[in-house]
């Protein structure tokens, strides 16, 4: 059964490995990266950084964990907003081996499941660029909602790209 857990330090070796193999599938969803950041070092780097965020509370960084166990990916809640908005952004990437088997689905459920029921938060929000038609389809079968279009919104392989806007929001509340 695929699952997550919070991602570790030691995780970083790994998920170096996984970024290193999958640069090219990667790199049509992601902005234009340095070469330290396919590096174990750097890995360490934005594994420490997500996790300084997790113990400010703003962030929830997860690793992706095939059936047998192994790092096939990430999956992160990141800008964690309290008060009235309760919500936060999700992002998530699965290694190309491992795609099209329902990890990214599985993983997808799970973090907004620990959103809601752990965390108390009322609404998750996830973006996707405008062809990226996968991953609109593990929102949507994930409940997610598309409610806009934000053009020009990220800057993806040296591209200001437009994305599609969806919400998931606690079905409890």
């Amino acid at each position: 059964m695929v699952t997550t857990r919070l991602v570790e330090t030691g995780d970083a070796e790994v998920l170096a490995r996984l970024v290193v193999d999958d640069r090219d599938f990667l790199a049509p969803y992601e902005p234009l990266r340095e070469e330290s950041w396919f590096t174990t070092t750097g890995q360490r780097a934005v594994v420490d950084a997500a996790l300084d965020e997790h113990a400010r509370g703003t962030c929830l960084p997860h690793v992706v964990l095939d059936d047998d166990g192994t790092v096939v990916g990430r999956a992160t809640l990141s800008g964690i907003v309290r008060g009235p908005l309760q919500s936060g952004s999700l992002g998530y990437w699965i290694a190309e081996r491992a795609g099209g088997r329902g990890a990214a689905t599985a993983a997808v459920a799970r973090v907004t499941r620990i959103a809601f029921e752990e965390l108390g938060l009322h609404r998750v929000q996830a973006e996707t660029l405008v062809d990226n038609v996968r991953s609109q389809r593990v929102l949507q079968r994930n409940g997610f909602t598309r409610y806009g279009l934000a053009p020009r919104y990220l800057r993806i392989a040296g591209e200001w790209r437009d994305h599609v806007m969806f919400q998931l929001l606690d079905p409890r509340s």
